[in-house]
């Protein structure tokens, strides 16, 4: 679950680090839009503070997201006020459907079983109107994954200093990385957290087979997303 204090930087770490939300939205919403031509509204899952979500309003008539991480929850609903839920993933519901189900930045990934992950994707399908497309970014795949990954950045945005170091490592099935920030303003003066996030290692079959189980069938896109590739995915 992210803390507070990464959820006030998290918009600006993302930007320092070159991010660009607004052109992956355009992507993503490109490809649905192949799959669902008409499409006009779109959730967004595990949706953070709503940096994806407030680009796929600029694309669609209607827009909703849903974030787990309360403090997440609070800085997205400063954006985009009620259009933001809190719910997981696994067994949220909102009443209503959309024409295009996204999860993006690997948020996929903390599904941390097969059933649970099915879950999930039963969950996006039961929110996917008839003729709608499900877009799922893909944390790294088994075999993908590298593990003693090192990055690190240090950027200035809106008169904060904030310095991201991260070590990545492997723990059976599990990708675990532990982040540190040290961020610094003229007023707060220095401060230091540390962040940890575990992640499933699913091979590509694994995530074939749960999107199979939850009455879709899926097709992978490789290379886009950082690497990672995308699953589009639609009704059986």
């Amino acid at each position: 679950m992210y803390g507070a204090e990464f959820a006030e930087i998290y918009d600006l770490i993302h930007q320092g680090r070159g991010k660009d939300y607004a052109l992956e939205a355009q992507f993503v919403a490109g490809l649905a839009r192949e799959k669902a031509p008409a499409a006009t509204s779109l959730l967004d899952v595990a949706c953070a503070t709503g940096s994806h979500l407030g680009a796929f309003a600029e694309m669609f008539e209607t827009v909703a997201g849903v974030e787990l991480s309360a403090p997440m929850v609070e800085v997205a609903r400063r954006k985009l006020g009620d259009t933001v839920h809190q719910g997981d993933m696994r067994d949220f519901d909102l009443g209503t459907r959309f024409s295009v189900v996204t999860c993006m930045f690997g948020s996929i990934g903390h599904a941390m079983t097969e059933p649970e992950l099915v879950a999930a994707l039963r969950r996006f399908e039961a929110h996917l109107e008839d003729g709608g497309v499900i877009v799922v970014d893909p944390w790294w795949f088994d075999d993908t994954f590298t593990p003693g990954h090192v990055a690190g950045d240090v950027c200035t945005v809106d008169g904060l200093t904030m310095a991201r170091v991260s070590h990545a490592t492997r723990q059976d099935d599990k990708s675990r990385m532990e982040v540190h920030y040290t961020v610094a303003g003229p007023d707060a003066g220095i401060s230091h957290f540390v962040e940890t996030y575990l992640a499933r290692l699913y091979t590509r079959e694994q995530y074939e087979k749960a999107f199979a189980e939850a009455g879709l069938t899926a097709e992978y896109l490789p290379g886009v997303q950082n690497g990672r590739g995308l699953f589009l995915a639609v009704r059986a």
